[in-house]
């Protein structure tokens, strides 16, 4: 009796906690607004945008030279440039965001986004790979953001089940700069990225 009691308890946290996804859209023209950007003369391509995410969490996305880093949630305090991460490879980012959601009681936070890329293949420019690109959510109080996993979505029939795994299994305990992202290959090699410290 007793056992089957502490059993109970000890499953009662993890019953308490669900996760669940919601889908935000991000259209620049319809979401965002452009906080810095190349001025005429510079002869630069390259702006920084803040635009709408879930519920107060912001998206920002930082764009240059046809190649697009994003950040989801609060950056370090005081920085509205965090680390650039991005693909080697001309790309950009789909129209939809998944935000993998958190749920205590009657809050739910999100600690994870899941966002389709899309990347030029360097072998064959009117080609491309997609990639389900696994980020950590900048929180309120940690600020700490970062991509944490990459799942090619070609060849892999289950890709959104895998980069779901991944952002429940990694994006939470991710030390931003420390850990190494997770890869799930497909059937064409993950295009080579760059994460770049400001």
């Amino acid at each position: 009796m007793l056992t089957a009691l502490a059993g109970l308890l000890l499953a009662a946290p993890a019953a308490a906690q669900e996760i669940s996804s919601a889908y935000t859209d991000l259209v620049i023209e319809e979401h965002c607004t452009t906080y810095a950007e190349a001025a005429p003369d510079e002869g630069g391509d390259w702006a920084n945008l803040v635009c709408t995410g879930y519920r107060g969490y912001p998206v920002f996305v930082f764009y240059g030279d046809a190649r697009e880093s994003l950040f989801y949630g609060f950056p370090p305090a005081g920085d509205l440039a965090p680390a650039w991460e991005s693909f080697d490879g001309f790309n950009s980012t789909g129209p939809k965001i998944e935000w993998r959601l958190e749920t205590r009681g009657d809050r739910s936070v999100p600690f994870a986004t899941i966002h389709r890329w899309f990347v030029s293949d360097p072998d064959d420019p009117d080609e491309q790979v997609q990639v389900l690109v696994v980020a950590k959510v900048g929180q309120p109080q940690e600020r700490d953001g970062c991509a944490v996993g990459y799942v090619v979505a070609q060849g892999n029939g289950d890709a959104n089940t895998k980069a779901r795994r991944v952002a429940d299994s990694v994006a939470r305990d991710f030390v931003c700069g420390a850990d190494q992202p997770s890869i799930e290959q497909g059937s064409v090699a993950l295009p080579s990225f760059t994460r770049t410290e400001n």
